[in-house]
């Protein structure tokens, strides 16, 4: 186990945790979230393309958060948080699909398979679905939080929807343009360095760690700030993890890869320099 993947552990344990003493009743979710998943894993083997998981993480939110929702009654922001839940997860979801339409496996997952050999399936079920559904269940955590209070809204609330707001249309719009960029049919090995991919090389990745700070800050006008692991967690797991660290291997050895590292930062904007 290298240090990433153990700080991640120890944040999945610590996460847990924290659930189990702050919300006995989040281990609801887990069950539902895993069972999901499980069926996910059977369509899986099926299909012989384990990335169709990807195509439920947003979504899979959305199921851990109406789990929340029907657990309490519902206050304003209850509803606000779930109607931003639905509108994130369910957008994901839909872009990931549309993108995979046409294509097979993703290449991590193919790699995967090729060193699980005869094990595969069983290995598949703990060290793929059943780690997400782990990791998005501590992720969830601030939706617990903000669903679970019936506090009012106050000024927390309109920072954390505008914070929500900034990264939302920052993941949606770096989506937008890469997908635009990809159906120019670009020569081989090009790099879209334009738009919001010319203030991050991965303006999406951003997006999608600003919006869960969003939802952090939510729990915390509902009086949860003690669940700031969920979005410490998909913050590292984007920037050392499964995001940035993990593509950048595969762009090293495009043309013009090293200019672009050199000018525009990996993660957080910054205006281009001249």
């Amino acid at each position: 186990m290298n240090r990433n993947e153990a700080i991640t552990v120890a944040l999945l344990l610590g996460g847990s945790a924290l659930l189990a003493w702050r919300a006995p009743d989040a281990w609801l979710a887990l069950l539902v979230v895993a069972g999901a998943f499980a069926l996910i894993w059977l369509l899986s083997l099926k299909l012989k393309d384990a990335s169709i998981l990807d195509i439920a993480w947003g979504p899979g939110f959305l199921l851990a958060a109406t789990v929340y929702l029907l657990q309490q009654p519902t206050s304003a922001r209850g509803w606000l948080v779930f109607a931003l839940v639905a509108l994130w997860g369910l957008r994901l979801g839909a872009h990931i699909g549309w993108r995979k339409r046409g294509h097979g496996e993703d290449a991590r997952y193919q790699e995967f398979r090729r060193n699980g050999g005869a094990n595969y399936p069983l290995i598949s079920l703990f060290k793929v679905f059943g780690l997400q559904a782990w990791m998005l269940w501590v992720i969830s955590m601030p939706l617990k939080g903000a669903l679970a209070s019936s506090h009012a809204l106050n000024w927390i609330d309109l920072l954390a929807l505008l914070v929500f707001a900034l990264g939302f249309l920052f993941e949606a719009i770096a989506d937008w343009q890469l997908k635009r960029f990809k159906d120019s049919q670009p020569p081989k090995g090009s790099l879209l360095t334009s738009g919001l991919w010319a203030l991050s090389r991965h303006p999406n990745y951003f997006g999608e760690a600003l919006l869960w700070w969003g939802f952090y800050l939510f729990a915390v006008a509902a009086g949860a700030a003690e669940l700031i692991i969920g979005p410490i967690l998909i913050t590292f797991m984007l920037l050392k993890v499964s995001g940035v660290s993990l593509l950048e291997k595969s762009l090293k050895e495009r043309p013009g890869f090293e200019a672009y590292q050199k000018d525009t930062p990996a993660f957080f904007p910054r205006w281009p320099r001249r």
